[in-house]
């Protein structure tokens, strides 16, 4: 009787720890990403936080590669581009890319799945 109640009294303890500690990784996958404008077959970020580097990967559905495809004969359908981030507060995001008028940069906010 003895041993289930020590036993149970180190599960609690065991489950207690697990659930208040914060894990931080070094490397986020976000695989499945949906866009409401273009379709993928693949679209994926990979948020390298040692290295400090985001990479995407994404293949476009045969839809999407056409109208690409129609003004830039160079798009291809499968795609990898590399981008550098940094992290302020809450939130990952990325270099700004584009001209000073009009830039994009991607935000990631932690805890959120919306980017």
């Amino acid at each position: 009787m003895k041993e289930i109640k020590f036993l149970n009294f180190l599960y609690l303890i065991f489950i207690i720890l697990l659930t208040t500690s914060k894990l931080n990784a070094e490397i986020i996958i976000l695989s499945s990403c949906d866009n409401k404008k273009d379709g993928f077959l693949k679209n994926e970020y990979i948020l390298d936080l040692e290295q400090s580097l985001m990479t995407r990967n994404f293949v476009y559905n045969n839809k999407t590669f056409k109208k690409y495809r129609v003004t830039d004969l160079s798009v291809k359908k499968k795609n990898t581009s590399t981008k550098f981030i940094y992290q302020e507060d809450n939130k990952i995001l990325t270099d700004k890319i584009g001209y000073p008028q009009f830039y994009t940069q991607l935000l990631f906010e932690i805890d959120n799945p919306n980017i």
